[in-house]
């Protein structure tokens, strides 16, 4: 393959977007829980020495002290005490990840909108490869990160299933519909195990969550991890259900997530590294450009064969490693330079999946009906300029709260009557009726 812009077909797509601390990377997915705070008060000590241990008060429980002169303290409960000197809940959103969803998912928009531009600018070109190297990982990689606490336990498994597998039967759906009416293709067919364009990545993310235990407990996860995706690059017998060349070759960044530290996101936000981040992004941006006419951007899709691009099979081992080393590095750079504060844009960080799905519709749309060919202008660096801003504010329009809204019920839907309620639940229910 060329580096012309892709076809109508299916698997070109970006990657989506995940969530952050507080809330998980795609709506329905559990994050890392907020430590449990200790009492407001030590409980009394307990006379003998074999008495029971003491049971911890909660917030409800905890006995209050008299002191000489002094009124009775009540306890505080945990989730309204302060987590450090500024008084922050211990359960808030972390506005770094909110922000770096939200400019990582205008990134996505954006390479879209360069790609049917690639055949006709050299520099729209390297540009595009440049941000296909590691918008996609930062997204698996923050979905790592908020997997940590996954576990088969019921309510989570509910919450994968809602928040992750219904969007994807709906939304595999939909483009299938749209498809036929906006391409004129009455015979595209609706296919549950060949996603088709951006659902690839709910299917992968769905896949990623049900491996989470046993990323946990083997000695070497992520070399073990980048050894499956050397296999699965080297291996045209996989085929195309459930994309499963894209999940296993993508996954290392999933399993590199989950190991990752709270303390390795401090390092890349330090200033050494965003100044030393600046000098590997133009090099970045200059290698790319001198590659664009020599290599093929389905490299960057991860969802092919060495032996399906025509090369041989030592070539998709040597390419792998090579995009996953590439891969970091820029994922760290771009870190690097997202904002710590709260930023205007940082309440959109909560509806990345939405602005993900839903601007698939306009991206393709434009391709089937034709767009930038009816608009020559638009292959000129202003036309790209222009280009560039709308896939931008479009993206952004598509993330906020109100588009949130409307749609929830297809991303996030309750769906209570589907499943059967726990033992637990029950007895909670019952407890609290008396």
């Amino acid at each position: 393959m060329t580096n012309s812009a892709q076809p109508h077909g299916r698997h070109r797509a970006p990657l989506p977007p995940l969530q952050s601390p507080g809330q998980e990377p795609v709506p329905g997915m559990p994050g890392p829980r907020a430590p449990r705070s200790a009492a407001a008060t030590p409980p009394p000590r307990q006379a003998g020495r074999h008495s029971a241990p003491p049971v911890p008060p909660t917030a409800s429980t905890a006995p209050t002290y008299r002191t000489p002169h002094t009124s009775p303290a009540p306890a505080v409960p945990a989730t309204a005490r302060p987590a450090d000197g500024a008084g922050k809940p211990a359960k808030q959103r972390d506005a770094f990840f909110d922000n770096a969803k939200y400019l990582a998912i205008v990134l996505v928009a954006m390479a879209h909108a360069w790609e049917p531009l690639t055949d006709h600018s050299r520099t729209a070109e390297a540009l595009y490869m440049t941000v296909y190297t590691f918008h996609m990982p930062a997204f698996i990689l923050i979905s790592g990160y908020f997997s940590r606490s996954f576990d088969m336990r019921p309510d989570r498994l509910k919450r994968l299933v809602t928040g992750v597998a219904v969007p994807y039967v709906i939304f595999e759906v939909a483009y299938t519909f749209f498809k036929r009416w906006a391409d004129d293709d009455p015979t595209q067919p609706i296919s549950l195990l060949d996603p088709w364009y951006l659902t690839w990545f709910l299917i992968a993310l769905f896949v990623w969550r049900l491996t989470t235990p046993l990323w946990k407990v083997v000695r070497w996860p992520v070399p073990l991890a980048l050894a499956i995706a050397v296999l699965a690059v080297v291996s045209p017998d996989i085929g195309d259900d459930l994309d499963l060349q894209r999940v296993l070759q993508f996954m290392p960044f999933f399993v590199l997530g989950l190991f990752i530290k709270p303390e390795h996101f401090q390092l890349v936000r330090r200033r050494e590294v965003r100044l030393l981040s600046v000098p590997i992004f133009a090099c970045a941006v200059a290698l790319a450009y001198w590659a664009a006419p020599k290599m093929t951007s389905v490299w960057f899709y991860r969802r092919d064969s060495a032996q399906e691009l025509g090369v041989p099979w030592w070539v998709g081992v040597v390419m792998t490693l090579a995009l996953f080393g590439c891969s970091v590095l820029l994922t760290a750079c771009f870190f690097a330079w997202v904002p710590r504060r709260k930023m205007w844009f940082t309440v959109l960080g909560a509806g990345t999946l939405y602005g993900y799905l839903l601007h698939g519709f306009l991206a393709k749309g434009s391709r089937f009906w034709d767009w930038f060919d009816a608009n020559p202008w638009l292959y000129k660096p202003a036309g790209e300029v222009v280009v560039t801003v709308i896939a931008a504010a479009v993206v952004t329009l598509l993330c906020t709260p109100p588009v949130q809204r409307m749609f929830r019920f297809a991303m996030e839907p309750k769906m209570e009557w589907a499943f059967r309620r726990d033992a637990a639940a029950l007895a909670r229910e019952r407890g609290s009726s008396r």
